[in-house]
């Protein structure tokens, strides 16, 4: 392996590369990454027989999770568009908050349906949604798709009982209660500049380009649309049962059988496998569709997500073959040393890790390992805010190696300059905002 100077050199390389042969060269975004991937691994050293390797287990180790959750989310929204359901619950947001706040209220909505569920879950729930109030709004689907992914990034960092957030907490012995009220008190304004204010100013100046999937792909008889509550109760299913997955140790024995099965629903492949089910019969043959249009859409609606899968895969491989090249290594040596107060410290750690690795839950587990034992000896500092700063470090500059890159560049058709104009920036937003509000904080808690 080479020094840390080098690495970080051919890193800084490899991410350059890579965006030169998108923008420029218009190479697919998938072979790119695959191609970018192995040639930084060769020139960081790994040996040659080992690279392939590497390169498959990070792309496995994504895809065994991602491939199911955006599936099953996919059909599930799939049910919602061709229902009518998406539309009842776009109808109903907009008339109580007004079309002017629509962005306002997909915010608040993703702040609430992401608490126990991961990013990605989060945005396969509520995109239709977005897609919905943009056709209604007759708006750029990045104004209220942008508030949206940053209610689900805030709550992914910082709001226990997130599984990122708990993490933190648990390595720093926070208080999990005034955590959620720290959280609270920092999240929200950082999520409202970060989404609704940043997307007002930054979406006139992305391309018009209309989203993949924006409109329903067949042409049918529509159903009678189900009610607000009934859709809205099946779109939250999935979130109530990996609630309830996250609260089994409370609820339940550790090892008995209802801790089990809590644990086993909660999973966010059953949870929203369930979802698909029951919205076969709630938005589906309850209203009139058939069974035959049911397997339709659910065939129909699988083909496109093809590519948006395998680009997160194989951006993760990218991040994989980064960390396995000794990148991270290297940063946490070069930051580990450093004379800074332990909140700042904690934040650039994981701003660091992220950047390195495009992981937030990881960049957040590596940083509160190294800072727990600092932070242990600066009694001065609670360990609640060590849980945000963390948080806020660890979702800094999303860019090549991150799949919530991908996620938003292809599900709303933008090109990588237009992602990073406005994904790029609106994390670094959060993570920047998120540290200022904490660091304010901590000067009078």
């Amino acid at each position: 392996m080479h020094s840390g100077g080098l690495l970080f050199a051919e890193a800084i390389m490899a991410i350059a590369a890579l965006i030169l042969l998108i923008v420029r060269v218009r190479l697919s975004p998938f072979i790119a990454l695959v191609l970018v991937s192995l040639a930084l691994a060769l020139a960081a050293g790994i040996p040659p027989t080992g690279i392939v390797k590497i390169f498959e287990t990070g792309v496995g180790g994504a895809l065994g999770h991602i491939a199911l959750v955006v599936g099953l989310g996919t059909i599930l929204g799939k049910m919602m568009v061709e229902s009518g359901g998406a539309e009842r619950i776009a109808d109903t947001v907009i008339g109580f908050f007004g079309p002017r706040r629509a962005d306002w209220a997909m915010m608040s909505v993703a702040l609430i349906v992401g608490l126990p569920v991961f990013f990605e879950v989060g945005f396969v729930l509520l995109v239709p949604i977005v897609f919905t109030v943009a056709r209604r709004l007759d708006a750029h689907p990045m104004r209220v798709g942008l508030p949206m992914a940053a209610g689900l990034s805030v709550v992914h960092a910082m709001v226990p009982p997130h599984p990122a957030a708990m993490l933190a907490a648990q390595a720093y012995h926070a208080d999990v209660g005034l955590t959620v009220l720290y959280a609270l008190i920092v999240g929200i304004p950082t999520a409202a500049i970060a989404g609704p204010v940043y997307a007002k100013w930054v979406v006139p100046r992305l391309s018009p380009l209309q989203p993949v999937g924006a409109e329903p792909a067949a042409l049918h008889d529509k159903p009678t649309p189900p009610g607000f509550g009934i859709t809205l109760a099946t779109l939250l299913l999935p979130v109530l049962l990996m609630m309830a997955g996250s609260l089994a140790a409370a609820v339940a024995t550790p090892g008995s059988s209802l801790d089990a099965s809590l644990r086993f629903v909660g999973t966010p492949v059953v949870a929203l496998l369930a979802a698909v089910l029951v919205s076969y019969w709630t938005l589906g043959l309850a209203r009139g569709m058939s069974a035959e249009a049911i397997r339709s859409f659910t065939n129909d609606c699988l083909g496109p997500t093809a590519m948006i899968t395998l680009v997160v895969g194989v951006g993760a491989g990218f991040g994989k073959v980064l960390t396995e090249s000794g990148i991270s290594g290297a940063i946490v040596q070069a930051v580990a040393g450093a004379h800074v107060p332990v909140l700042v410290l904690a934040w650039l750690i994981a701003a660091l890790m992220r950047v390195a690795t495009g992981s937030a839950t990881v960049s957040m587990a590596t940083a509160a390992g190294i800072v727990a034992p600092l932070a242990a000896a600066s009694p001065g500092v609670r360990p609640e805010l060590l849980v945000l700063a963390t948080g806020a470090g660890s979702v800094v500059f999303s860019h090549v190696n991150d799949g919530g890159f991908w996620l938003l560049k292809e599900y709303f058709g933008m090109s990588v300059a237009d992602t990073i104009r406005s994904w790029t920036v609106c994390e670094t937003l959060i993570s920047m905002v998120g540290l200022l509000l904490t660091y304010g904080l901590s000067l009078v808690v």
